[in-house]
């Protein structure tokens, strides 16, 4: 009788040991993995782009879910960076000014939490490989773990690593892939007389070089996500492991990145989980809009980790997910003061210029660069092209049909055929300023003015350093 006592505690005891592991097994926290790839353009052959072939991207899209109609909320770095970490929109927290909050203290919002603060709270190990770019001051130690490089006006640098966390601890890791600043070569170069010329830029050759030059990039782009997948697999991370890929701003062409046509905020996205297709549970194509912001959200969800209220992000995976817009936003950028906004819709494109004052191309970072040299050469000598973006002077409003135009170079907003889009559009892009109380419509404090007009001095020709000038 006491062994049959005996053998059936053992039976219980090993059952609810065996149920305790499966439990343990099923609430395993997942790894997220960040491959973030600096100033890309969607041109590979997953969006339809067969000029190269990318082997390891085409892997990451066979396993997961390709975002066809992914949109930033600014076509420069440090403000999207500074949106899809946060989960607001730089201009509803005042971080929409290119790389401000160095030069000056100047930290987030108490109520806004950075995503891997979030990450942390839940256990996870943070890391970063590359640089952050936020618009805030902020302590590294926060966010994440492992060392850092710092430079004053260029952010901070990290050199994490997933290997630095305790064993069995799931992790949250951002590695940036230099992409469009990549100056490493694929073993076969694109050739430039290969390549298609846009329309808005003349067909000389610093432009197909630099198209040729991009093409050259991603190739190095895929070549490195193929070694990092290598290296999930090696240290036994891979089936737990979703992998993110997706780009923050267009390619450095230039009426492309800093501006809001398509070209400069239309973005690669690729949510994957090529170890185990449980963790995603979707592949395929999506082809509704995205905003590059709901990638905070998402992030958050696939780690089952709570959405913070204040986040204007959302889950692209939710059943009820939709947009019917998305909003771009382009202000400061280094010494060169603008506010533009954007209103992208299935079939449209809305801009509003609010500085007509001053001409698209005033003077820039790029203006002393040779390549720019040769396009404005090009425009003075006649070359045929699409040269309205080059004028002196710019509407206040354009309105543009992607699908007759993907280009975004017929303007349609005197067209009384579509002044019914025109007016649509405008009110949307208003009623959004006054909701979220757009950060834009305000001046730069004066304090961030002198410290950019310290750090570029003589090139800070807008009106508003004008109050330094006259005090040298």
């Amino acid at each position: 009788m006491k062994y049959i006592n005996y053998t059936f505690i053992l039976f219980i005891f090993l059952f609810s040991q065996c149920a305790m592991n499966t439990a343990q097994q099923e609430k395993k926290q997942v790894n997220i993995l960040w491959l973030f790839g600096e100033d890309i353009d969607p041109w590979m052959p997953v969006y339809g782009d067969s000029t190269i072939q990318t082997p390891n991207i085409d892997f990451l899209a066979q396993n997961g879910v390709t975002f066809t109609n992914c949109f930033s909320m600014s076509p420069v770095c440090s403000p999207a960076r500074s949106g899809i970490f946060t989960g607001a929109m730089p201009t509803t927290i005042g971080t929409h000014n290119h790389r401000a909050g160095r030069m000056v203290n100047k930290p987030l919002p108490d109520h806004v939490k950075v995503l891997p603060e979030l990450f942390k709270d839940q256990g996870y190990h943070t890391f970063s490989e590359g640089k952050d770019d936020f618009n805030w001051s902020y302590d590294w130690n926060d966010y994440w773990s492992g060392s850092y490089t710092e430079k004053k006006h260029f952010g901070k640098t990290g050199t994490g690593s997933w290997n630095d966390r305790k064993e069995g601890q799931p992790f949250f890791g951002v590695i940036e892939l230099y992409g469009g600043k990549n100056k490493n070569k694929p073993k076969h170069l694109v050739d430039p007389k290969d390549v298609k010329v846009m329309p808005y830029y003349p067909d000389i050759p610093s432009i197909r070089k630099q198209i040729a030059d991009h093409y050259n990039q991603i190739k190095v782009t895929d070549n490195e996500i193929g070694e990092l997948i290598k290296q999930l697999k090696k240290d036994g991370l891979y089936e737990n492991t979703i992998i993110i890929f997706f780009s923050d701003n267009g390619y450095n062409l230039l009426r492309d990145k800093q501006f809001l046509y398509d070209a400069g905020l239309h973005m690669p996205m690729i949510i994957s989980s090529p170890g185990n297709p449980d963790l995603l549970k979707q592949s395929g194509v999506r082809e509704d809009l995205m905003s590059l912001l709901d990638l905070t959200a998402t992030t958050l969800h696939l780690a089952d980790i709570e959405v913070p209220e204040y986040m204007e992000s959302q889950n692209v995976f939710d059943k009820n997910y939709h947009r019917d817009f998305v909003i771009g936003a382009r202000d400061r950028c280094d010494f060169t003061i603008d506010r533009i906004r954007s209103v992208r819709t299935e079939k449209f494109k809305y801009i509003k210029n609010f500085m007509t004052d001053r001409p698209l191309m005033q003077l820039q970072y790029r203006s002393h660069k040779k390549s720019t040299i040769a396009v404005m050469e090009a425009y003075k000598n006649g070359v045929e092209f699409s040269s309205d973006w080059l004028s002196d002077t710019r509407p206040a409003e354009e309105l543009y049909d992607l699908e007759k135009d993907p280009y975004e170079l017929h303007n349609l907003a005197s067209d009384p055929d579509y002044q019914a889009e025109l007016i649509q559009h405008r009110k949307t892009l208003e009623l959004w300023i006054e909701e979220t109380d757009d950060k834009g419509q305000y001046p730069e404090s004066q304090e961030q003015l002198k410290a950019v007009f310290e750090r570029y001095g003589e090139r800070c020709i807008n009106p508003e350093f004008d109050f330094l000038k006259a005090t040298k």
